[in-house]
């Protein structure tokens, strides 16, 4: 009876040594795994605010990022920026997801994107802040949105002499913006001018990564809201005379999916 007894005490505490390492593996794991998250998020901010001129929050997957560096399988990334820039646009807020990222290094690519999306809102005062910095910038006063009628009117010369109204629309895979009005005082405006406007709206609204397309696009009480999606798309193999796209994959690297 006694031997059992001591055998008993024996296995209980063997139990509770096994509990204890698991318990401290478990820790350590995840210790690890959120010092290795806060890492990539970091690093990936860091080149992401880059690309986009902006402060950058990046959001990873549920999946172990320790595993993610093993597989190189990513199933999501999600990007929330505040002032990004799109070619000459200033003053956007983004939204975005990229789903499915598969990272491996091949002679022609970086790896494979399987889709993503995006959800773009241009305010009146970003649009303003945008025309300010081109060469006819002084010219402009305001920015008015009409969700009802889907335009954009810009108050143009000293008081709002005049008006320039554009209208955005979807036009195949691109966003397109259509003069709907420009004169002052019954004559026309300045072709330059209007054109000038034009240009920079339509650079601004046909400038996005990945290969994403507009889906719509809808004049609010104060902005501009783009919906965006992408498919499959390939990141293109690192190109010494490419610095943009050895960014890229210096990226990666540093990001710990490139050994």
């Amino acid at each position: 009876m006694a031997a059992t007894r001591t055998d008993g005490k024996k296995r209980n505490r063997v139990l509770v040594v096994a509990l204890v390492l698991v318990a401290v593996l478990v820790a350590a794991f995840a210790a690890s795994e959120l010092y290795l998250r806060r890492q990539v998020q970091s690093c990936m901010a860091s080149q992401f605010e880059s690309q986009l001129g902006s402060k950058v929050d990046v959001g990873l997957s549920w999946k172990p990022v320790l595993l993610q560096s093993i597989d190189k399988r990513v199933p999501y990334v999600t990007l929330e920026s505040n002032d990004t820039s799109f070619g000459p646009a200033v003053g956007m807020d983004v939204q975005a997801r990229v789903d499915d990222v598969h990272i491996e290094e091949t002679p022609d690519s970086n790896g494979t994107i399987g889709s993503s999306t995006a959800e773009v809102r241009w305010s009146t005062a970003g649009i303003l802040a945008t025309m300010h910095q081109q060469p006819f910038g002084t010219l402009i006063g305001n920015v008015v949105s009409d969700p009802a009628a889907g335009t954009l009117t810009f108050s143009v010369g000293p008081g709002g002499l005049a008006d320039l109204e554009v209208r955005p629309h979807i036009s195949g895979d691109t966003i397109a913006v259509e003069t709907v009005g420009a004169e002052i005082l019954g004559f026309g405006l300045p072709t330059d001018l209007v054109d000038g406007v034009v240009q920079t709206l339509t650079e601004s609204l046909q400038t996005y990564p990945l290969d994403m397309v507009p889906t719509s696009v809808e004049v609010t009480g104060d902005a501009i809201e783009i919906s965006l999606e992408g498919g499959a798309y390939t990141m293109p193999a690192a190109d010494p005379s490419d610095p943009a796209v050895q960014e890229q994959r210096d990226q990666l690297e540093g990001c710990g999916f490139l050994v």
